[in-house]
């Protein structure tokens, strides 16, 4: 079984080795309700943008094993808790995926947030500024359930990817949220990634349905992103801890995502911000007092 068991000192030093950028695009991946996909999806948009040549820094909110680097077949010894608490450098958290893909766990230091300092907060804040070159695309796989920080996450990123499958539950859990999101704190933007159709007219009729109800209800704007059909090809390339692009280059899932990755990265339904990793840090900081006690799906 092949796997990516760098060390996680390494992680940082091979990153900023890269060619440099000052700017990056930060994304979101959601979804209304458990068991839609969103981690699968997550790591094999990460490995589409990576094999269009985009660095991508993957968060990852979510608790072992249902998480970025099981899937990815790393282990995780230190998380962003280590940083915050200053008993790590950023260098020695970040681990080493396949190409051009990095991961951060980051579950208990997200959580932390709300409760820094001011000097804590600008300490944080300058740990990422050394990412600034280095990075092409933030990606975030928000935890779902009750504690989430979903919420804080979004509204720090550019664009936010709603993960939905053709099952009422989980378009009354993505409606739900989008509509929370868009009436409480103004976010207008979202992206729609149907997951786990029969076909893709179906993943089509699924969005339109959807996308109709939102347009009559919430002033809202959607964006159709793409979809995958069920494939156990994604299943087996997961059980090899690998994206599906690396074991099985050649399918239809993998076309897939490579489909989502374009049309994330042209796509006009996005907010705009200073494109700073740092700056992104600063906002999720500003933003992780909001709390998502009062939602439900």
């Amino acid at each position: 079984m092949t796997k990516f068991l760098h060390n996680q000192a390494t992680g940082l030093s091979d990153l900023v080795s890269l060619q440099t950028n000052t700017s990056a695009r930060v994304i979101t991946v959601t979804g209304g309700t458990k068991g839609v996909g969103k981690t699968t999806v997550s790591v094999n948009l990460a490995s589409a943008l990576a094999r269009s040549g985009k660095r991508v820094l993957l968060i990852d909110e979510n608790a072992c094993p249902n998480n970025i680097s099981s899937r990815l077949g790393l282990k995780a010894r230190f998380d962003l808790m280590h940083v915050i608490n200053q008993d790590k450098k950023l260098d020695q958290v970040i681990l080493r995926g396949p190409e051009n893909i990095f991961v951060l766990s980051a579950l208990r230091g997200i959580h932390a947030l709300p409760k820094l300092d001011v000097t804590d907060q600008q300490k944080l804040i300058k740990c990422f500024s050394q990412l600034t070159e280095s990075i092409d695309v933030i990606l975030i796989d928000a935890a779902m359930g009750g504690e989430t920080h979903v919420l804080p996450l979004s509204l720090a990123s550019e664009q936010v990817l709603v993960v939905v499958s053709g099952s009422k539950t989980s378009l009354m859990g993505a409606y739900a949220l989008i509509k929370m999101m868009s009436k409480e704190y103004a976010k207008k933007h979202f992206l729609i990634f149907v997951n786990k159709t029969d076909t893709g007219l179906a993943s089509q009729t699924v969005f339109e349905d959807f996308s109709r109800v939102a347009r009559t209800y919430l002033s809202v704007s959607l964006e159709f992103a793409g979809f995958t059909q069920r494939d156990e090809k994604i299943n087996q390339a997961s059980r090899l801890c690998l994206p599906v692009l690396d074991a099985f280059p050649i399918s239809q899932a993998g076309d897939n995502f490579k489909h989502l990755a374009e049309n994330v990265l042209y796509s006009s339904c996005k907010d705009y911000f200073d494109g700073a990793v740092d700056g992104f840090m600063q906002r999720l900081i500003h933003k992780s007092h909001l709390s998502m006690a009062n939602y439900t799906a």
